[in-house]
């Protein structure tokens, strides 16, 4: 799992059919603090998270496609999670 802040969405004309409908959103990596490690990901959308909202991310292909449903889906990430409080 990993600690993430929603910073922006990943707009596209062309994709994998897969992906129709879907949300790619850009997550900026955190510490278990709550502080940029300075890295970021693309995951894709299944809780209905927004800019600016800490989020759990997994990021390991198989279980990312398990969660979306989908066998022969082309992902690697996927937020699963909204936080709502970080201890601290």
């Amino acid at each position: 799992m990993i600690l993430g802040r929603i910073t922006g969405r990943v707009t596209s004309t062309i994709h994998h059919p897969s992906m129709e409908g879907r949300t790619l959103l850009v997550v900026d990596k955190l510490d278990a603090g709550g502080e940029p490690t300075g890295s970021y990901l693309i995951a894709v959308d299944s809780v209905g998270a927004g800019a600016g909202e800490t989020v759990l991310v997994l990021d390991e292909g198989n279980g990312a496609r398990q969660i979306l449903g989908g066998s022969n889906l082309p992902v690697r990430s996927v937020v699963v999670g909204i936080v709502d409080h970080l201890p601290g």
